[in-house]
């Protein structure tokens, strides 16, 4: 398709915006959403790079699709900005693992349209990863075996380092950097996901997710194709025995 020269310099210098800063604002949005040509190359741009194009009312962001992206957030990136001294994957694994606990705690069921809940305490988080520790131990080794090439994730490894962290101080009210918790790693997700602005902190340790978490969780996190069953892995066990009670 041949595109006035006046479109694609538009579409580029959006680009050059989104590949420098990952987000434009309202005017952008207004632009993409109104303009077919200047759409259609903004879309083609991001593809080249192995991104998309994820808008809210008032922003617009550019997210890698898959970890071949140049824009993508590397493990070893993340080991040297948020997590200690030795950190391995296993540690990596278990930060995917608590965030993916964090989104699906905002929606009652899976494929859910909007958020049920407008915060999460951070000692409600540490629980409700517990309980979907608790819930992988169910299964024996095999079967987990099984499952980590299924979903290319350790969930072995994942327990065992949970399981690691020190419960004794999880009623404190702060945690020292220095501690090797369950809250204190859960607060490292935390400045994690609010650098990448997927949340926010509203104070007295409750964070709210941001309308750009809200839409990546929609068109990513809930759709199959992306999320390869993840979520309903994690979270089916409740479907399950719904299922058998529909039955």
């Amino acid at each position: 398709m041949n595109y006035p020269e006046q479109k694609i310099i538009q579409a580029f210098q959006l680009y050059t915006k989104l590949a420098r800063d990952g987000v434009v604002g309202q005017q952008a949005v207004q632009l993409y959403k109104a303009d077919d040509d200047v759409r259609g190359l903004l879309d083609m741009f991001s593809r080249e790079v192995d991104c998309v194009i994820v808008i809210t009312s008032e922003q617009m962001f550019l997210v890698p699709r898959t970890k071949l992206s140049p824009f993508h957030v590397s493990n070893d990136w993340i080991k040297r900005n948020y997590l200690r001294s030795g950190a391995t994957n296993g540690d990596i694994y278990l930060l995917y693992f608590a965030t993916i606990i964090l989104f699906g705690s905002f929606y009652d069921t899976y494929q859910s349209e909007k958020p049920t809940r407008t915060f999460l305490r951070l000692d409600e988080w540490v629980h409700l990863v517990q309980e979907r520790i608790d819930q992988l131990k169910e299964h024996d080794l095999d079967e987990l075996k099984q499952f980590e090439k299924e979903f290319s994730y350790n969930w072995s490894l994942i327990i065992e380092k949970w399981d690691a962290m020190d419960d004794i101080k999880e009623t404190a009210k702060k945690q020292s950097g220095n501690t090797i918790s369950r809250l204190s790693f859960i607060d490292t997700v935390r400045r994690f996901l609010i650098d990448q602005g997927l949340i926010v902190d509203i104070g007295n340790d409750e964070v709210t997710l941001t309308e750009k978490a809200k839409t990546i969780i929609q068109r990513f996190f809930m759709e199959v194709e992306y999320n390869k069953g993840i979520f309903e892995f994690i979270y089916g066990f409740e479907r399950k025995e719904e299922d058998a009670i529909d039955q």
